[in-house]
């Protein structure tokens, strides 16, 4: 749910690749493209151009820029732009002739796919997060093509532009591709550049913490003095009650993995994949939980608030404490640091610790990435589709769509891109405005290559910047790895960890809310047992099996 990292001085080298950072870790048989195969689409249209105009060294797009659309399917309820209304949108579908029409889902991203494969017919483009069960279900039920097979068909160009530690890291155990990530990084890439994508960390309300005194919030002591200082002092905002605290999505994740990364705790020991869940820091925090609830520090709103209830609380300052992703804060500290009490603003400070008294280890980017954008075997256009996908893909399609066209939105500064100054003052005070009329920077993140496009982000505002600092600081580089290790779909073992899942999303309430700590233990120990019943063992199995193959990956 899932993330940033800056560093100007890029190489070109850098900017021609998705994820370059395992390029260098693959074997000369694995540079080859996969041998041509002719799409399987009976709708398919027959292209304006023929294979023998095709240049391996030339982007393919440009053979037929004549008006067409295509449908984008992007998987988050909440995106809420549109295309053809922003000038950098009307800009690229001018120069490409590709008109997108954007469709997000009403609901949740993967019912709605999954119905849309029922009846057959899918979007033409389709971008998911990378932990979506729908992904599998698209690649394994044949709904989406090959990318390889589609750029050895329409625009081999492709090839240049994906970058092979991509194509490798996505391929598939039939040698196919079938989707491109957007914020991919490699653990390579990220120690090469300093890029680390890491945006978890622990905020606070700056006024309060500082006149607090900066209270030590890395203990359980003291993070239950501040609230209990809190409340004694600073129970209201401007006539509402304040909020003590939140969890960026609650149960699921910020009381579980976001904790536990903030409590350093381990992912694997000796080359086993460690149970976090009972490790002694954790259960010790979550019992800290307990005696706030006991005590009348924090209540449940945390654990209960709609997202409209969120949104309120953030936008005025009523929360003193978060474990939230700091890029969720973008629009909403230059807001608070413009406002009438101009402290009001959130910082990053050291949350929680274990009892070794540890600095955090947050997640970073992985080679995952966010995002994944596949074509779909419903297209008619699958031709221009794999063109458009290769012209987003590369670095002249990034600038277009980040930047603008330039002379309106940027300009060369030297020989870097650089956004008109009024650009940068919209993206630091209104960038709402930013992204409904020009459509740059954000936008259209669905194929964003931070390896390309943050070499022409501008410095960030100091409110911005404290927070990415932090987090890039305490950012665990290898362990990217573990993102994603858990079992998805309709196997056995994915049901297993499912009905886990559910479980504990209804069980760490109970454990909060327990009367003493002999109730939490009781709650804790009968989740174990029908953890354990519901067959714990076999997704440990499982995780340990992804990991050996992911490690083997990386080390080809």
């Amino acid at each position: 749910m899932k993330h940033r990292m800056l560093k100007p001085s890029l190489t070109l080298l850098l900017t021609g690749a998705l994820a370059l950072g395992l390029a260098a870790c693959t074997n000369s048989e694995n540079n080859e493209p996969p041998a041509t195969t002719k799409p399987t689409n009976t709708t398919e249209q027959q292209p304006t151009d023929t294979t023998a105009e095709l240049n391996p060294d030339e982007p393919a797009w440009k053979l037929d820029t004549s008006p067409v659309d295509l449908t984008w399917f992007v998987g988050a309820s909440w995106y809420a732009h549109s295309w053809g209304e922003s000038l950098a949108s009307r800009h690229v579908t001018e120069k490409t002739g590709v008109n997108v029409k954007l469709e997000v889902p009403s609901g949740e991203a993967n019912e709605q796919i999954t119905l849309m494969m029922t009846s057959g017919k899918l979007p033409d483009l389709i971008s998911l997060g990378s932990w979506e069960t729908a992904v599998t279900k698209l690649w394994e039920g044949g709904h989406v093509h090959a990318l390889n097979e589609l750029a050895d068909q329409y625009d081999p160009y492709f090839f240049q532009v994906a970058g092979d530690g991509t194509l490798k890291w996505y391929r598939q155990a039939d040698g196919n591709t079938y989707g491109v990530p957007n914020d991919s990084y490699s653990p390579n890439l990220m120690h090469e550049t300093g890029m680390t994508a890491a945006n978890q960390t622990f905020l606070v309300r700056k006024d309060l913490y500082e006149e607090m005194g900066r209270p030590d919030l890395s203990t359980p002591e003291g993070f239950l003095g501040a609230l209990q200082q809190l409340k004694d002092q600073y129970a209201t905002y401007k006539g509402q009650p304040m909020s003590p605290f939140f969890a960026q999505g609650n149960v699921p994740y910020g009381m579980t993995e976001y904790l536990q990364n903030l409590l350093a705790i381990p992912h694997e020991k000796d080359g086993k994949v460690y149970d976090r869940m009972t490790d002694p820091d954790y259960v010790a925090w979550l019992k800290t939980f307990r005696t706030a609830y006991e005590r009348g520090l924090i209540n449940v709103d945390f654990l209960v608030d709609s997202d409209t209830q969120v949104e309120e609380k953030t936008n005025n300052a009523r929360y003193f404490m978060m474990v939230r992703e700091w890029t969720g804060m973008a629009a909403v500290n230059p807001m608070l640091a413009a406002s009438a009490n101009p402290d009001s603003y959130y910082i990053a400070v050291d949350g929680p610790q274990n009892s070794k008294g540890e600095s955090a280890k947050l997640f970073p980017g992985n080679m995952d990435g966010w995002m994944v954008t596949m074509i779909s075997k419903s297209t008619p256009h699958p031709e221009r589709a794999i063109r458009f996908l290769t012209y987003l893909t590369s670095e002249e399609g990034q600038r277009d769509l980040f930047l603008g066209p330039e002379g309106e939105t940027w300009e060369m500064a030297g020989d870097k891109p650089q956004l008109k100054p009024e650009m940068v003052s919209l993206l630091e005070s209104d960038i709402e405005r930013l992204e409904k009329e020009y459509g740059i920077m954000d936008t259209y993140w669905m194929l964003r290559n931070p390896v390309i496009v943050n070499q022409w982000r501008p410095e960030k505002a100091p409110v911005l910047k404290q927070m990415e600092d932090f987090a890039n600081a305490q950012a665990d580089i290898d362990s990217g790895i573990y993102k994603g290790l858990d079992p998805l779909g309709d196997s056995d073992v994915a049901v297993n960890w499912a009905r886990i899942s559910q479980n504990w999303e209804e069980v760490l309430p109970e454990l909060i809310t327990a009367k003493d700590e002999a109730a939490f233990d009781r709650i804790f120990e009968s989740y174990l047992e029908r953890r354990d019943g519901y067959g714990f063992a076999e997704v440990m199995a499982y995780r340990q099996t992804e990991l050996d193959a992911r490690k083997a990956k990386m080390a080809e």
